[in-house]
């Protein structure tokens, strides 16, 4: 079977097929283009993330020099306590009406105090101490919840309602639809092999090479060979089992710095823009929710593997991006090249920034 035909690809994190229509990629494009925007102020006194300005609930952030995080001024999850003051919805004796409370809490992390910065531009350093923030907001965010997503959404494209550098933890007692699709993946793979899922993989796409972007000495970026996305990524350890961020060894933070900072520079660099992209965390649950163990019957470090997703919409330029509707919403994924292909275009870029 030749890979530009049409054909479908297994994901075996989700559990769901994925059609790939290569020979579609030189179609005419005549839909919706996105407004490129570049120029920013290193601070901006309108910013309500820039150092010593105001934020929306009235706080004013200190003079950072730093990485910098704070309580989500509108969380979307919230404590215990404030959860239960707020009206329920009401129970309905129906099992195809079911709800379910929830508890948790929303943090917010400035990578930079620079307005004009994103992780593609801050240097190795720089990022090793986002990282930072990451596994120690992780480590205190898990003494609490069952389940911590780091996640960064950068650019107008993918929804960022403000361009300064940051992202945003949010951790809930429960274990996500995502997540928990991994989760029973990685379980039963184990359960089989035992191995833990993406060493396996991460050791098959090191042999293969065909889908790999950047490597480092501990940590390497593949366009997954299930990818949905253009131009999607997968960040994972190279030979280590690592469970989550709060158990990434000290040892291994300025090589996962390098190769972020790598793989974030082919992407600007790729169609010469501040690429847009959604990116988040998956590492194993915690065994507590809101302070109280959880059955530990079942050990999720042994199968889990820590590792990062980055989803960029861009298809064909810095203007035109990918749409998940009709086909994709109604039926299955769909991407129109091939994650070989994708790969070795991003792989095939310089490691400076376009801009510098």
């Amino acid at each position: 079977m030749s890979d530009l035909r049409p054909h479908r690809r297994w994901n075996p994190l989700t559990r769901e097929w994925l059609l790939v229509s290569p020979h579609r990629a030189s179609r005419p494009w005549l839909g919706q283009v996105e407004t490129v925007s570049e120029e920013r102020p290193s601070y901006d006194p309108g910013c309500t993330l820039c150092p010593g300005n105001k934020r929306v609930g009235g706080e004013v952030n200190p003079e950072y020099k730093e990485t910098f995080f704070f309580g989500n001024d509108f969380p979307s999850l919230l404590p215990p306590m404030e959860t239960m003051e707020t009206e329920a919805p009401a129970s309905i004796s129906s099992p195809l009406f079911q709800s379910r409370d929830v508890s948790g809490e929303c943090r917010v992390i400035c990578f930079s105090p620079r307005h004009d910065l994103s992780l593609a531009q801050m240097s190795q350093e720089e990022i090793a101490l986002v990282i930072t923030t990451w596994t120690d907001q992780s480590a205190d965010l898990g003494s609490r919840n069952r389940w911590v997503q780091v996640f960064e959404n950068k650019g107008a494209a993918m929804g960022c309602s403000n361009p300064h550098p940051h992202g945003q933890i949010w951790a809930g007692d429960f274990i996500p639809e995502e997540p928990a699709k991994e989760d029973l993946s990685q379980k039963e793979y184990f359960c089989e092999h035992g191995r833990p899922l993406l060493l396996d993989y991460a050791a098959e796409e090191l042999r293969d090479g065909s889908r790999i972007v950047v490597e480092g000495e501990h940590w390497f970026a593949v366009v997954p060979y299930w990818a949905l996305w253009p131009y999607e990524t997968l960040l994972l350890p190279k030979h280590d089992h690592v469970a989550r961020l709060t158990s990434l060894p000290e040892s291994h933070k300025l090589d996962l710095a390098e190769t972020m900072r790598r793989l974030l520079v082919r992407y600007d660099n790729l169609f010469q823009c501040s690429f847009p992209y959604s990116m988040g965390w998956h590492g194993a649950p915690f065994p507590t929710a809101n302070g109280e163990k959880t059955d530990k019957r079942e050990n999720v470090d042994v199968y889990w593997q820590l590792h990062a997703h980055f989803y960029p919409p861009l298809l064909r330029s810095a203007s035109v991006k990918k749409f998940l509707v009709g086909y994709e919403m109604l039926a299955e994924g769909q991407r129109d090249l091939t994650a070989e292909q994708a790969a070795e275009r991003l792989r095939s870029l310089p490691n400076r920034h376009y801009t510098a």
